[in-house]
């Protein structure tokens, strides 16, 4: 169930839809870093229970995307910043990520492309 001011405790995990090409790079130089972090100064991610909803708004019909989990813990222990900031369009509180990610934090990477009809599911090991 979502409830739009619903706002539980922070999770141990935080999850990022990202660009294949986003993902790729970040293979190759150790960090992740997207655009947002370029121009808003933080990078955008998601409680499990927003994934859908965000995935819905920003990512219909693209098929290029892999779904990212870290670990909140581990990115305070290398020194990234996370604060929770309401986001008055969405009713909620989001995490945004303040600078690039290290792999070593990165726990499991899912294929994250939406089925035929354009629905996105997650990943079976995230569903309750």
């Amino acid at each position: 169930m979502e409830d739009s001011k619903f706002n539980p405790q922070p999770s141990a995990f935080l999850y990022r839809i990202a660009e294949a090409a986003d993902w790729q790079q970040a293979q190759q130089t150790g960090f992740f870093a997207s655009a947002d972090l370029a121009v808003e100064g933080f990078i955008h991610s998601s409680e499990q229970y927003q994934i859908l909803e965000t995935a819905r708004r920003y990512y219909a019909g693209r098929a290029d995307l892999v779904l990212l989990e870290w670990d909140e813990a581990a990115l305070a222990a290398a020194g990234v910043r996370v604060e929770r900031e309401w986001v008055s369009s969405r009713q909620q509180h989001f995490a945004h990520v303040f600078g690039p990610v290290p792999l070593a934090v990165m726990c499991r990477v899912w294929p994250f492309d939406p089925d035929a009809s354009g629905q996105f599911y997650l990943p079976v090991e995230l569903r309750f």
